[in-house]
């Protein structure tokens, strides 16, 4: 009889202790990137050219207030378009959020074909620059003067 309880107690014990080590490795799990909020001063203009230029695509906002636009940026991740901002403000290009393309070059024809200005780190030359990595990457301005980083990061 003991023969027929002690495989069960074994599979109980492997359950339990797989069990713990997710529960302790889920404890053990730093943030998890939620969303970015930028503060804008016309709301159609910029939920325009996060829909149109950048090609996100518009989630339900629990608000429903008309003063936000949120934007899926993959996985969990999320912009949050808010409007109220009294004015466009000069934004450093060190602060910008990045998004990854399959193609650089049908992108920047997007860009094109929308006359939207890109180019390198420098702003002077429109040829997408090569990171050490090989990553190609451009930057340009959202219509509040929010800077983006556009590259082919295969991740």
């Amino acid at each position: 009889m003991n023969r027929l309880i002690l495989p069960d107690l074994r599979r109980c014990l492997t359950v339990l202790a797989a069990s713990m080590l997710l529960a302790m490795s889920a404890h053990s799990q730093g943030p998890k990137f939620s969303h970015q909020t930028i503060f804008v001063t016309d709301l159609n203009r910029a939920a325009n050219f996060y829909e149109k230029v950048m090609e996100l695509k518009r989630i339900s906002e629990p608000f429903h207030d008309g003063k936000h636009v949120w934007f899926s940026l993959g996985g969990h991740g999320q912009l949050h378009v808010v409007s109220g901002a009294k004015e466009d403000i000069a934004h450093d290009i060190n602060i910008h959020l990045a998004f990854s393309v399959p193609s650089m070059a049908a992108f920047t024809k997007h860009l094109d074909a929308m006359s939207v200005k890109y180019g390198d780190w420098s702003q002077k030359n429109k040829t997408p620059q090569l990171r050490p990595d090989k990553v190609q990457q451009i930057y340009l301005q959202d219509p509040d003067g929010y800077w983006l980083e556009v590259n082919d990061d295969k991740m």
